[in-house]
């Protein structure tokens, strides 16, 4: 499977004949500036939860491509009136079966309300079992205990965990949360977007190192191979 890092936490899968797009906020966010977004092809679009700076071009991107939308029914509520193909509509423990594999909604501690203020339900994050393979995308969230939970229950090749601190949890309790769950490795988001989340790279890897686990903070745009 494939991993291309579009900036913020947004990130597109590509695996088993499908695209997976998670959490699209490109054009606003400056970082991601040389991003072609019209040039992004979705299967399907994953949304952990309402703010802004994770469903800001989730429209966009849902109409040109006819991707199906998974996450929260409350939240893909307000994107069925916008036109969009909200299929798969879920909550918190429960299980999608996919062309290329399952994906499991579970829970993050996080706030969540759409950029009109609706309502937009829990927020969350997925657990991803594809390939013969087990990701966790964690979403917006603090250190919770829920945490130990998916490590008893998933064998993880790699987590996909906020670093950012300050609205998520910091590179600290990431790591926490990363042995918690399991996971060998971590894929950084929600880091250096706005200046109160951004991060001393440094710094965060050496902790990683000395905790154990392998930090990957991707370039925007770079694409790898998991």
């Amino acid at each position: 499977m494939n991993l291309t890092y579009y900036g913020h936490s947004c990130f597109l899968l590509e695996t088993g004949g499908s695209k997976v797009l998670f959490d699209p906020f490109i054009r606003p966010n400056p970082l991601a500036k040389d991003v072609d977004v019209d040039a992004i092809e979705a299967d399907y679009i994953f949304l952990s939860h309402g703010h802004g700076d994770h469903v800001a071009d989730a429209v966009e991107i849902g109409l040109r491509t006819g991707a199906e939308l998974l996450g929260m029914v409350e939240l893909l509520s307000w994107f069925t009136d916008k036109g969009l193909k909200t299929t798969y509509q879920m909550n918190l423990g429960g299980t999608a079966r996919l062309p290329f594999g399952t994906v499991k909604l579970v829970a993050a501690a996080h706030s969540s309300s759409l950029p009109d203020g609706s309502y937009a339900g829990l927020a969350a994050g997925f657990i991803v079992e594809a390939e013969g393979k087990s990701f966790y995308f964690a979403g917006d969230t603090a250190l919770t205990y829920d945490m130990k939970i998916i490590g008893e229950r998933h064998t993880l090749d790699f987590a996909l965990l906020p670093i950012g601190d300050h609205f998520t949890m910091g590179i600290d309790d990431a790591l926490v949360a990363a042995e918690w769950t399991g996971t060998p490795k971590i894929i950084g988001m929600h880091y250096d977007s706005f200046p109160p989340i951004r991060i001393n790279h440094d710094e965060a890897r050496t902790k990683a190192q000395a905790a154990g686990k392998e930090l990957v903070l991707l370039k925007i745009g770079e694409t790898v191979t998991l």
